[in-house]
């Protein structure tokens, strides 16, 4: 098949939104495109931290990377179930090399405590993977009182990864990924709507703004880090069946049933830009699906909201929420 037409295809794909975020889109893709396995990749020697591999997604990101010899450090917010997760994957790869430490991403005290302890354990790290994000229908709010989606999906993030720069640096050519969603193509760059009231709270457009705020944050940072040999990139694993879609959007789940993407579907992307040589991969700071960059917006409100004002707002917003200046 020529080129062209796998482009054409990939396209209408995308155009289509169902046929892309869906199974369908990452079955089509892999034979369009000629995806390469990873499953004979190695990163041995490589350190690799990632949040919210726990569960889901995350797990499933988690257990490729085992299998592949990494050192895998996972950030979770209760002990026990990371302690369990850890010797799950353990036992499942062989790879004695998973361990965790203690944080909430919401939690930015507890952020720079496990921050600390990853940098003693690990000079160098190779990989950051942020992929912890719940959806909640409720209003809550973080310990230093950030409304918590916010907390936990951009202002936590972006503080973990200013204090791992160094060990990013010393492990470079080294990258940053987010794992975003493509509800963010609903959601305009705002700052000022970024933290909801609880007046005007609604869990899913909370999600949608934080995973936009993601995005734009994936862009500046790999402005920032690129002199530093760290490449920035974000994704979205399309429609995945996890536990959080079953727990947050059971509705939504009901319907497309069966069209869901597995969990391991939902996380090649994530784990071929782990792997991936670097110089395949740039320039960095790009959004990607099914091993393609994609698009940044969807509609003209989102493309109007993106202006160089409104995305220097955020940098800063982000530092003074992060209590950093960089």
């Amino acid at each position: 098949m020529t080129r062209w037409i796998a482009d054409g295809i990939d396209a209408a794909l995308e155009w289509s939104v169902v046929g892309s975020f869906t199974r369908i889109g990452s079955a089509l893709r892999r034979r369009l495109d000629h995806w390469t396995a990873l499953g004979q990749r190695r990163l041995d020697g490589r350190v690799v931290v990632m949040t919210g591999a726990t569960s889901g997604l995350g797990l499933e990101a988690a257990r490729a990377f085992g299998r592949m010899g990494a050192t895998v450090e996972i950030l979770a917010r209760n002990a026990a179930k990371a302690e369990a997760t850890c010797a799950e994957l353990r036992r499942d790869t062989g790879n004695p090399k998973l361990g965790f430490v203690v944080a909430d991403t919401g939690d930015l005290v507890a952020l720079g405590r496990a921050a600390a302890e990853l940098l003693a354990r690990h000079p160098a790290i190779h990989v950051l993977i942020h992929n912890a994000g719940a959806l909640d229908d409720v209003r809550q709010t973080s310990p230093q009182g950030l409304e918590a989606t916010v907390a936990s999906q951009v202002v936590g993030p972006f503080l973990l990864t200013s204090l791992l720069v160094p060990a990013l640096a010393a492990g470079a050519p080294s990258r940053v990924l987010w794992v975003s969603s493509g509800g963010m193509y609903s959601e305009p760059l705002s700052v000022d709507q970024l933290e909801m009231s609880a007046s005007d709270y609604d869990g899913t457009t909370a999600y949608a703004r934080a995973k936009r705020a993601q995005v734009t944050l994936a862009e500046l940072w790999a402005t920032r880090l690129a002199a530093k040999g760290i490449s920035v990139h974000s994704m979205h694993p399309g429609w995945a069946d996890t536990p959080g879609v079953a727990r947050s959007l059971p509705r939504f789940r009901r319907v497309v049933g069966p069209l869901l993407r597995t969990p391991a579907d939902g996380v090649d992307t994530l784990v071929w830009l782990a792997v991936e040589d670097d110089a395949a991969l740039q320039p960095s700071g790009r959004f990607w699906l099914d091993r393609r960059p994609r698009a940044l917006h969807r509609l003209a409100s989102t493309r109007r909201s993106d202006t160089p004002q409104e995305r220097e707002r955020l940098w800063r917003w982000a530092e003074s929420k992060s209590g950093l200046r960089i």
